[in-house]
């Protein structure tokens, strides 16, 4: 990697969380939802657009280093709006220190949305 990807990444991946931050707020406020319902919505829809470009510009795992599109977008701005850690904690959070299948439910939940709109995102960008 290049000096200037580690730039691209640095600034889209400020960009990405503040992008979360903010589409957490509103959908939360907007819809009324729970913290770990609009988790999901960041979680699912960032793993279209993701699948979606790379599909598109027909992007292999050895393709994303070292461009703008895969260092800015992919990794920075998309990286950065998605967040793993956050939906962890939810998940945590939901089990309330007693045992529960709801955040096993959450997880796995969570997963296969996030696969099923990734293959969404790879069906419409081949379409």
């Amino acid at each position: 990697m290049r000096g200037i990807d580690f730039l691209w990444v640095g600034l889209g991946g400020g960009l990405g969380s503040l992008l979360r931050w903010q589409a957490g707020k509103l959908v939360g406020r907007r819809f009324s939802l729970p913290s770990w319902a609009a988790t999901l919505v960041i979680n699912v829809t960032g793993a279209f657009v993701i699948a979606y470009i790379s599909a598109l510009l027909a992007m292999g795992w050895e393709e994303r280093y070292g461009s703008f599109v895969a260092s800015f977008v992919l990794t920075g701005i998309i990286g950065g709006y998605t967040t793993f850690s956050t939906m962890q904690l939810d998940a945590l959070e939901m089990a309330g220190g007693r045992p529960s299948i709801l955040p096993a439910a959450y997880l796995l939940g969570s997963a296969a949305a996030g696969l099923a709109a990734a293959a969404a995102g790879v069906a419409l960008a081949r379409w």
